[in-house]
């Protein structure tokens, strides 16, 4: 059985892991960063993998995850931990459930402490442990519902009682360490082995860790899976951007495109137009098909077909992730093209629902089903 993939982000010393089933090259990763997300859109295609998950194992205080981005990108379905209350996450997990992903199974551990709802991941003996358990230490607990008496359980009542050859996978390390094994934590990990709960109490207390510098950006990104979309365009409605020429807000790129400025490109599957709805008079180009989510290889082709030179270009996609990557692409064929912001259906809900926060088709504009 082959190991997981351990990807690295220098800026949070965070690791991300890939898990990959070698019979039917679906895969699963873990806490992805959002700063990586081309990284690691590019190690899915080098290795040939379907992303079938992304997993969190807790709502992160020092990045922001990627798995929304994933999810528009790649196709995966999102999971999280129950207690964390990640609404947007499309499966919520408790201790005990599993996650398939071709013949493969990982298994959830609800390890309370470092967070309430932080849960470590069981997959043919290794354990991903999030900031529950690190190498020669572990995740703090002096905020985001920490507590030291319930990780000291959760290392040493659901963690420690895994076979001491269990390969230990954590999601921090800031000395170069990339794992460990269960045996050696519990011989030589000086913050729990062979400590009292009243010692490992006294430790925690006495860490005196610095706030993390984007606790108050990051939490709340990452309880919406890290999709953050802000309609904010400022009295034009237009707002700057990095590679291409900027967001608009649905109510200026519509006004652009009756006025005859601009060329409103749907972006979205076919079948997303077909069962979710479409605008008329916009032109369906897909920047990934299904099965797969693969991308399109005549969208260069149909792009420039559809926009005059001179002209721009209006980008619309499910909840504006592919079409800031369609607007990029335009922009490198020599297109003045913008992002819509909020996408047809809008941001989604605590619930993880679509289609009351925003959105093309919540604000009143042309649409239809069918």
């Amino acid at each position: 059985m082959s190991a997981p993939l351990q990807l690295f982000d220098p800026a949070s010393s965070t690791y991300t892991y890939l898990l990959v089933d070698e019979t039917t090259r679906e895969a699963l990763i873990i806490d992805p960063v959002d700063e990586q997300l081309e990284r690691d859109l590019g190690v899915l295609r080098e290795q040939g993998v379907k992303l079938a998950w992304t997993v969190e194992t807790h709502a992160h205080a020092d990045h922001i995850t990627s798995a929304g981005l994933l999810a528009e990108h790649a196709g995966a379905r999102t999971a999280a931990p129950l207690g964390c209350h990640i609404g947007t996450a499309a499966v919520q997990l408790k201790h005990g459930d599993t996650l398939t992903f071709g013949n493969q199974t990982l298994r959830a551990l609800h390890t309370p402490g470092h967070t309430a709802g932080s849960m470590c991941y069981l997959w043919n003996g290794h354990v991903f442990t999030g900031d529950t358990l690190l190498i020669g230490g572990c995740g703090r607990t002096d905020f985001q519902s920490g507590s030291a008496a319930d990780l000291y359980r959760s290392i040493t009542e659901v963690l420690f009682t895994l076979p001491d050859e269990t390969v230990v996978w954590p999601g921090h390390d800031y000395q170069g360490r990339s794992h460990s094994t269960i045996g050696d934590e519990k011989r030589s990990n000086p913050r729990v082995a062979g400590k009292s709960l009243a010692e490992f109490k006294a430790i925690m207390e006495q860490l005196g860790l610095p706030k993390p510098k984007r606790i108050d950006e990051a939490v709340p990104a990452n309880l919406s899976s890290g999709l953050r979309h802000d309609a904010g365009g400022g009295a034009s409605g237009v707002r700057e951007a990095q590679g291409y020429a900027g967001d608009v807000t649905p109510e200026t790129a519509f006004e652009w495109w009756r006025r005859g400025e601009a060329v409103l490109v749907d972006v979205r599957t076919d079948a997303e137009r077909e069962w979710v709805g479409f605008v008329p008079g916009a032109v369906p180009l897909a920047w990934k098909q299904w099965p797969g989510m693969a991308m399109n290889a005549s969208f260069d082709e149909g792009l420039r077909a559809a926009v005059p030179p001179g002209s721009k270009a209006v980008l619309l996609c499910r909840s504006g992730v592919r079409s800031i990557a369609a607007a990029k692409r335009a922009t490198e064929l020599g297109i003045s093209a913008y992002n819509i912001l909020e996408g047809f259906e809008g941001d989604p809900d605590e619930q993880g629902h679509r289609g009351q926060r925003g959105g093309w088709r919540l604000r009143g504009l042309p649409w239809r089903q069918g």
